[in-house]
This record gives structure tokens, sequence and C-alpha cells, in this order.
């Protein structure tokens, strides 16, 4: 570490009302940049072999109605438990993008806008005794775990939205638009679990708008990349050697 490294575990874990504003904040970015995108964009291949841009969308959009709805996450996790093999989460994002097969580019963006807000105000309404008190189990490589529901409510669900945009971003070959107070942030908080998930010294400096420098012990992996490349690589978009093994639930 130097004395511009700051140490990872003095990150402040994100709070329910900030990652309320957060979660605000990335449907917002979402939705603009989708408006933008032009017909021949929307039929761009992602990173995620199954899923062009407009399949992408179809489960972003599920995704964030099964937040503002009890009934249709209830309808997406019955669908999932019918699967015959393979893991939950697929089978969930499978039945999202099936129900919305039909929709057009133009509705997709005017759903998605439409229950952003709604799925804001359920996540944020939903009572700690909730958050803390029901836990979930999850699909390999985190099958040994069981997540409070409050680590998706405010974490892993803007995750999902934000790791997204960077793959349609990437994939039309557009600049993603970034700012220290969002995208930083939710750098930051990545850094952090990704530390406490290997627990092992380290420096790091992620470059860019959304970077920062951080570590923990004095010796340790040297690592320096851009910071969406980090959070690329730590989602599964790329291999990752050494630390950048390391997985980082998005």
């Amino acid at each position: 570490m130097t004395l511009t490294t700051l140490e990872v575990a003095a990150i402040p874990r994100i709070g329910h009302d900030e990652a309320m504003v957060l979660a605000e904040t990335e449907f917002t970015r979402m939705v603009d940049l989708l408006r933008q995108l032009s017909t021949e964009e929307w039929q761009r291949q992602t990173v995620c072999e199954l899923w062009d841009v407009r399949a992408m969308v179809a489960h972003v959009l599920g995704m964030a109605e099964a937040q503002a709805s009890v009934r249709q996450f209830a309808h997406d996790f019955r669908a999932a438990r019918r699967r015959k093999g393979g893991l939950m989460i697929d089978a969930m994002t499978s039945t999202q993008v099936r129900d919305r097969a039909q929709l057009t580019p133009e509705q997709l963006v005017h759903r998605l806008g439409d229950v952003a807000p709604r799925a804001v105000r359920a996540r944020r309404r939903t009572p700690a005794v909730v958050r803390w008190g029901v836990r979930m189990k999850q699909d390999p490589p985190f099958d040994d775990h069981r997540w409070p529901y409050a680590y998706l409510v405010d974490i892993v669900f803007t995750r999902d939205t934000w790791v997204h945009r960077l793959d349609i971003c990437r994939a039309t070959g557009r600049e993603m638009v970034l700012t220290p107070e969002h995208d930083c942030r939710l750098v930051a908080d990545v850094a952090a679990e990704w530390a406490r998930r290997h627990g092992q010294p380290f420096t790091l400096i992620l470059t860019g708008v959304a970077g920062g420098e951080w570590g923990s012990g004095l010796a340790g992996e040297r690592i320096e990349l851009d910071a969406l490349d980090f959070c690329w690589t730590l989602a599964g978009r790329a291999p990752g050697a050494g630390l950048l093994g390391t997985i980082v639930p998005f």
C-alpha cells in the first residue's frame, strides 16, 4: 500500500436509504441509454451468449417488474422451480425473456420507465424484518451462502442493472455514462466485497471515472486496471488471474 491508498475495510457499506438512491439513479440511466439505441443496436449480440440487446433488456424489465410485484416474482419463481436441471437463476431469467419476447423495443423501454419507480418504491418499503429475516439459498458458486433478502434489495438488484448497462454499452460501442458519486460508489462497494471474499493482502488501483485506490495489508498482489474492466472480470465476463479470479455477485 502507498500513502494514497485507502484501507479497503474503511469503505462504508451501502445502507438501505443510500441503496434506494443508487437504484433510482441506475434505472434512470438505463432508460436514458435504451432510448438512444438504433434499431440495429437492439439486435447486437451481448457478452451473454444467449442474449442480444433486446433479450437482455427483456430480462432487465422482467427483474424490475418482479421487484415491483410480489405476484410477478412468484410467477417467475414458480416457473423456475419447474425447470429440468440447470440453475434456478438461469431458469428465472429465461422465463423473464420468454414472457416478453413479443414486446417491441419501444414497448420494452416504455414499460421499464413505467415500472422502475414502482420497483424502487417496493424495495424501499420492504420492512427490515423481511430484509434481514428472510434468507435465500443461492446457485453455485454461492451455494454455501444463504443471503439475507436485504443483500438482493439493496445491492444485487442494482448491480444487475448496472452491469447490464455496461454489457449494452460494450455491445453497441457506446460510452457508459459515469459519475464519481454514483458509479464510483458502486465500484467501491464491489471492491470491498471482493476483498472480504478473498481475504488476502493486496493493492488495487482502478482507473477511470469510477475508479479509486484501495488496499489491505503490507504486501500482496498489486492490481491495476480500468474500473469497468475490474467489474467486468469479477462478474464473470472475462477470466481473471490471481485475486481477480474471485467472483462477486452481480
